[in-house]
């Protein structure tokens, strides 16, 4: 399965951008400047669609091994130095005007990814945020802020909140990306999942579907949602995936890798300020 996933990935790869809100959905968007990354396939690796014709058995294997190797990058280091020139601010990152927080943690640095599930770019960002972000030293506060652009993003945006107060959340983050995007079990953005639909996909995870249902229409998640919303608003993200360090500052980048390289730079920056 994550060889599969990953072959799908390397197909969308070249041509991903960000997903963007637009009247009140959100569409894949091809690049158009440089605060849309996209990213290239690895050097010597050549894209695969899903319907491609398949090789002889040996060369399949030697193909899948060789697209898992590339699109899953080892876990960063964990004192997650930062690597090439210093960010630019402008080009590499912008200054959100009195930025804060979504989760304040005395003497944590909190790195945020504005994220929807039913977002393909987001689906291709993940097999390296997430290693990235098991990496990340024990000063940095990581979390994850689902996108609330309407339609079927909202229910998926109450879906992860539902999952993270009935303590499913990191064992179907990645079960949910693969769900939509390699496996096609649920929709996403090809049609509209209802309510039930999303929970009978946590009731193979463990959850009582009756109960998940219940929770994500729940008071508790509608005000995590609502907060969820404002941050997006205020730190002023024109698409998903978006990275936020601190509060502070909206990461650009020109590729996925250079959006974390560029992370590490910002959270190197806030770990000197707050040491003096």
């Amino acid at each position: 399965m994550k060889t599969r996933f990953a072959l799908i990935l390397m197909a969308l790869l070249p041509i991903l951008a960000a997903c963007k809100a637009q009247d009140g959905t959100a569409n894949t968007a091809a690049p158009t400047e440089p605060t849309t990354p996209s990213a290239a396939p690895a050097a010597g690796t050549a894209p695969t669609t899903p319907d491609a014709a398949p090789a002889a058995s040996g060369e399949t294997a030697a193909a899948e091994t060789a697209a898992a190797d590339a699109t899953t990058p080892a876990p960063a280091p964990a004192s997650s130095q930062p690597t090439g020139p210093a960010p630019v601010e402008g080009t590499d990152y912008l200054v959100i005007a009195d930025g804060k927080p979504f989760q304040p943690a005395t003497g944590k640095i909190e790195v945020v990814e504005v994220f929807g599930f039913v977002c393909p770019a987001c689906a291709a960002f993940q097999p390296l945020i997430g290693p990235w972000k098991a990496g990340l030293p024990s000063d940095v506060n990581f979390v994850y802020v689902p996108a609330m652009f309407g339609g079927t993003w909202d229910n998926y945006a109450k879906a992860f909140y539902a999952a993270q107060a009935l303590g499913l959340e990191d064992k179907t983050h990645e079960a949910l990306y693969t769900a939509i995007h390699a496996d096609q079990s649920l929709k996403g953005e090809r049609g509209r999942d209802s309510v039930e639909d999303i929970a009978n996909f946590y009731a193979k995870h463990g959850a009582d579907p009756k109960q998940f249902a219940a929770t994500m229409s729940s008071f508790a998640v509608t005000a995590k949602t609502n907060a969820a919303k404002k941050f997006a608003l205020a730190s002023k993200i024109e698409g998903t995936p978006s990275v936020i360090v601190n509060g502070k500052y909206l990461v650009k980048g020109k590729s996925f890798p250079d959006m974390l390289r560029i992370a590490d730079h910002l959270i190197a920056r806030e770990r000197a300020a707050m040491a003096h």
